[in-house]
């Protein structure tokens, strides 16, 4: 990688963990969140819906529950911005946009039941365990789709590199993830479920 491209990295994890992480119940989730990912990450070349199920249902629930229901919405008197100014300023899903995705996700189901065969697909299940193998490889295209989606969206509206970097940081933030927040559970513990500024760090 360049020079230019690994500033653009951690400028962009930079501003992810101070913009959207202040909450210790939030970077919890997160770690909990990248464990799974990683499980998922090796057993995808194996076994990629059970992958895909795993990242869905158990990593990309608890990493957006985070965000959604931990995350404070006020004034972030931390950085000096509003809500409303991370949000705009947000490369990659804002939350605006991860209503949409979620909303993706969570009708893939029903979709799947009411279409056995996913309009041709697929050979229309008989059984529980075909469904979630179905709705498994179902997510698993809803989850490359939704990054390779946004990042060519980023080639238009921003610039190749940035979409580029982008897609690096969320492919490697379980990694990433896992090395800021492994401490994050134990300090909730000690501290309690209320809502505690995290301590911010600048990028390395």
């Amino acid at each position: 990688m360049t020079t230019r491209f690994r500033e653009q990295l951690r400028e962009q994890r930079w501003d992810d963990h101070r913009y959207y992480h202040h909450s210790l119940i939030n970077q919890s989730l997160h770690f909990i969140s990248a464990i799974t990912f990683l499980v998922a990450y090796v057993i995808v070349w194996t076994d990629p819906a059970l992958a895909a199920l795993l990242a869905w249902g158990v990593a990309m629930t608890s990493r957006q529950a985070g965000h959604f229901f931990f995350e404070p919405r006020d004034y972030d008197y931390v950085n000096d911005c509003s809500h409303e100014h991370k949000e705009e300023i947000k490369v990659g899903y804002n939350l605006a946009r991860k209503v949409v995705l979620m909303g993706l996700w969570a009708l893939s189901p029903l979709v799947l039941y009411f279409q056995p065969s996913l309009f041709g697909i697929f050979t229309p299940h008989t059984g529980i365990g075909a469904f979630f193998n179905h709705l498994g490889l179902m997510w698993l295209a809803l989850g490359v789709g939704g990054l390779v989606f946004r990042t060519v969206h980023l080639f238009f509206i921003r610039d190749v590199e940035t979409g580029l970097v982008w897609a690096t940081k969320i492919l490697t933030d379980p990694f990433n993830d896992f090395r800021l927040y492994c401490r994050s559970p134990g300090k909730l513990v000690r501290q309690g479920m209320a809502w505690r500024p995290a301590k911010l760090r600048g990028p390395r």
